[in-house]
């Protein structure tokens, strides 16, 4: 991590990951970018279903391959790069039949590294292969839910799973938030972890940062006026009063309450829950 002298207020506090000596380019490839226009937390109906978004700097779309469908054809680190719509950093690679992909790099993976797609390929960082042929105790990421769907679990920065076992054709493995889950062996899976595990340590240091990230300020509900908030009103500072419990600006429960529906497909293939879960 960075840190800087306390030059100014914001500075005092400010921390941000380094980057020197891990991206090796600026620019990013312009075939495997175009534009994107930012919801601001709207669905397809233009309605607001997540607040406090809106504004920050302009960005462009990066390409990101996680379908991983050239197999047994090695490829090339060209570059590592930073991708202001993820967490971790991506990577620019060359397949040897002369195509370029981004991909998510993985921890400690430079440029001139090589990795293969393929099913016989050799457990080390980077390459991807079934999830039956990974032994225990291999950590993962960019891992499918379905053979060949593509990449849908562990893709932020610093995170990883383990493979914990394989069994009457599910492998177990173990994720980030402890909760064991049982997904199909013939799933693809990579090998290692995703890089720019700092990226949780940074600090801001000032509100102003937060905007460029396109992130707006949240208000407290006990700091509003009872029409806008189950928590708004009263002479001074107020307690949640005669109500079960905290509750969002809609009035539904808050704050360790269950959200997930009781009967949902994939309760079949999860072992064990998250702490804190039944």
């Amino acid at each position: 991590m960075k840190t800087f002298s306390p030059t100014t207020p914001s500075r005092r506090q400010m921390s941000v990951v380094t980057y020197k000596g891990v991206l090796t380019a600026k620019k990013p490839k312009k075939s495997l970018t175009k534009g994107k226009k930012r919801g601001s937390g709207r669905n397809n109906a233009g309605r607001i279903t997540v607040r406090h978004k809106g504004g920050g700097h302009k960005r462009s779309l990066r390409e990101i391959d996680f379908l991983y469908n050239k197999h047994s054809i090695p490829a090339t680190v060209k570059s590592v790069e930073y991708d202001p719509n993820r967490s971790g950093f991506i990577a620019l690679v060359c397949y040897k039949d002369g195509e370029y992909r981004y991909i998510v790099v993985p921890k400690d993976m430079k440029v001139g590294d090589v990795f293969v797609v393929s099913a016989d390929a050799d457990v080390k960082i980077g390459n991807r292969l079934p999830l039956k042929k990974i032994a225990s105790g291999t950590f993962v990421y960019n891992i499918e839910i379905k053979p060949e769907g593509g990449a849908k679990l562990i893709r932020s920065a610093g995170s990883y799973a383990e493979v914990l076992a394989n069994d009457a054709g599910y492998t177990s493995v173990k994720m980030p938030s402890g909760e064991i889950r049982r997904i199909n062996e013939n799933a693809w899976a990579s090998i290692g972890s995703v890089s720019n595990e700092e990226y949780k340590l940074a600090n801001y240091g000032k509100a102003g940062k937060s905007r460029w990230k396109g992130i707006r300020p949240t208000v407290r509900g006990s700091a509003m006026n009872p029409v806008d908030h189950p928590h708004g009103g009263g002479e001074g500072r107020q307690g949640i009063g005669l109500r079960r419990g905290p509750k969002t600006r809609e009035g539904k429960q808050a704050y360790g309450v269950r959200t997930r529906r009781s009967k949902k497909y994939s309760d079949k293939f999860i072992v064990t829950r998250r702490k804190g879960k039944r």
